[in-house]
């Protein structure tokens, strides 16, 4: 099985996000949201990762982020998705291509 690792991002009280790499290459990254009784999440791998990786990684997920959050719960719903990652844009990304195409440049 591979050795996964997890990186946090971001924590609400609801909710956590990480990267997940395996030896140092990130494969991809987990949302997850913690409910009074159901815990989601939205795992988002690259095309490399087989089926039975995605089910090894879940398993992981599940035993290394969501049952020591020792958070109750009565589920543990997954939603994939596979493909490549086409960039990561924010706010600062688009102003300055506003200000280059108001800047003529």
């Amino acid at each position: 099985m591979a050795e996964y690792h997890f990186e946090r991002e971001c924590r609400t009280p609801h909710s956590e996000s990480y990267v997940i790499t395996e030896d140092e290459n990130p494969v991809g990254r987990v949302d997850l949201h913690y409910t009074p009784t159901v815990v989601r999440a939205t795992l988002c791998v690259s095309e490399s990762v087989t089926e039975e990786g995605i089910q090894d990684l879940i398993e992981e997920i599940d035993e290394e982020l969501v049952v020591s959050s020792d958070v109750p719960r009565d589920d543990f719903i997954v939603s994939v998705y596979q493909g490549r990652e086409m960039g990561v844009f924010s706010d600062q990304d688009f102003e300055e291509e506003e200000a280059e195409e108001e800047g003529g440049g």
